[in-house]
């Protein structure tokens, strides 16, 4: 049975469980149930989904060939993300559930005014777009590396395919379905990680010790770097970005909150985000040391290391030396990953666009709203698959890189914007808020540059910080007048 086929068949047979788990997750849905799933989500369930809805098929892909260049310098940054966590917790989330919010960014219009909600509405828009589009479009590269290209079929075809799969399961449970989809996607994903690693092991002849000693003892498995402050491995940098990168991707993000407030009552949330948190820490290690275990093997077998250190895992998995349940395993985790981030940003984007952009949900009518969140959901769906093409044709970075620095750019504002508004007392010119959440991350890259060329720092994901504090330092130019509102309180 040629590769294609077998792929073909794994994700059918994934997608038809992804399907029967869906229809059972929505059935007699309506529109709070797409929004916020009712407020009847079991916390344990959330807190597994959650875990791994921060895992995507960048994740997948990129994090074990992570460790030819940087070692295990992302667990520095996955550290810092627990801590971020724990201040989502409980700074954030009373504040979301005191207020009922169905999407977090109402919180801007009652803080700052009617301007501003819409430019945090909108930064939100392009960030989940943008990042959710270069997720996914790692996960069409490969599909079409291995299914597509071997049977002639163009790219776009893959895109519009795998789009409308995933439009087709989400469409109507919305965040129900999205938490137990992603559910499922956690447990495929550890187990094809685990099994990866077992399979692997075998074929190298190592016994648990034998791996544990070689992975040990491997120069891949540096996890600590405290040696050069210039570098973006450097520790301090990796994991203040870390809990800066989790507040602002995870904290104040429609798409990865709207699993929290699916939560009956704030405790139960909290609890859900830190112990999701800390069960990441495990599974990202877990990336690493496969990813540590598959350069083994291509030094063992004389096989030259590609180009693109996101090529590893595929090479490795659908190696003629490999037993074919890898590259099973390899697949069923991909898509895993893929389908469920997609599934979930489609949700988010699709909730932010009705009711922070549209403003659909003030209507009062519940049909015209359902009416409303499936063509909206549909654009979504269309959206993201042109964005995805683009990416196609014109990236050329490795994509967990892409992915925080595009996160960097984009979430710094609505970071800059929810510190201004908790810690600060006074209001601001509301029209003027959309210049300085423009200006904030050109100034940034301004200063990323001058750095680099002028005193050789690298800059790393700190540039959300940097980002961050441009915006809160232009709202403080734009404050007026006394502390009319007091800042917010959890």
């Amino acid at each position: 049975m040629s590769l294609p086929v077998i792929v073909i068949i794994t994700i059918a047979a994934y997608f038809v469980l992804l399907m029967a788990v869906s229809y059972y997750a929505s059935r007699g849905s309506d529109n709070s149930t797409f929004f916020t799933g009712n407020r009847k989500a079991p916390w344990p369930v959330v807190a597994f989904a959650t875990m791994g809805a921060a895992i995507s098929g960048v994740t997948f892909i990129s994090v074990p060939g992570m460790v030819v260049a940087k070692g295990y310098a992302y667990l520095q940054m996955v550290l810092g993300f627990i801590v971020g966590y724990v201040a989502i917790a409980f700074v954030l989330l009373p504040l979301f559930y005191k207020r009922n919010l169905i999407s977090i960014y109402g919180y801007l219009e009652e803080r700052f005014g009617r301007s501003t909600y819409r430019t945090g509405a909108w930064f939100f828009f392009i960030s989940k777009m943008l990042g959710a589009a270069v997720r996914f479009f790692v996960v069409c590269a490969v599909l079409q590396l291995l299914v597509f290209s071997p049977l002639g079929i163009p790219f776009i075809f893959n895109v519009i395919v795998t789009i409308a799969l995933i439009w087709l399961y989400t469409v109507q449970g919305g965040v129900k379905s999205v938490i137990w989809t992603d559910t499922l996607k956690s447990f495929c994903l550890i187990m094809s990680v685990v099994l990866c690693i077992y399979f692997v092991a075998v074929n190298l002849g190592f016994s648990f010790g034998e791996l544990t000693s070689a992975i040990g003892e491997h120069h891949t498995s540096r996890m600590f770097f405290f040696d050069n402050p210039k570098e973006g491995t450097y520790f301090w940098k990796q994991f203040l970005a870390g809990v800066f990168m989790a507040i602002a991707t995870n904290g104040l993000d429609q798409d990865m909150m709207q699993r929290s407030l699916a939560c009956k009552d704030t405790r139960q949330s909290q609890k859900n985000l830190i112990v999701g948190g800390i069960t990441q820490f495990f599974v990202i290690a877990l990336f690493l040391l496969l990813g540590t275990l598959l350069v083994i093997f291509m030094d063992s077998k004389g096989i030259a290391h590609p180009e693109k250190s996101d090529d590893i895992f595929a090479m490795v998995a659908t190696h003629p030396d490999v037993p074919i349940v890898v590259g099973i395993l390899f697949v069923l985790g991909l898509i895993a990953a893929a389908y469920s981030a997609a599934g979930s940003a489609l949700t988010s984007l699709t909730t932010s666009f009705t009711v922070d952009i549209l403003g659909a949900h003030k209507h009062g009518d519940d049909k015209r709203l359902t009416r409303t969140r499936k063509l909206v959901h549909m654009a979504m769906s269309g959206c993201m698959g042109l964005v995805i093409i683009a990416f196609y044709y014109l990236s050329n970075q490795d994509a967990i890189s892409a992915v925080y620095t595009l996160a960097s750019y984009t979430y710094g504002p609505i970071l800059g914007l929810f510190v201004y508004g908790m810690f600060w007392k006074k209001p601001v010119h509301d029209r003027f808020v959309p210049a300085v959440c423009i200006a904030a991350p050109c100034l940034s890259w301004a200063l990323q540059y001058a750095l680099s060329h002028f005193f050789g720092y690298e800059t790393s994901f700190e540039l959300l910080i940097i980002n961050a504090l441009f915006t809160v330092a232009g709202l403080r130019l734009l404050s007026v007048g006394k502390a009319s509102r007091p800042a917010v309180q959890a």
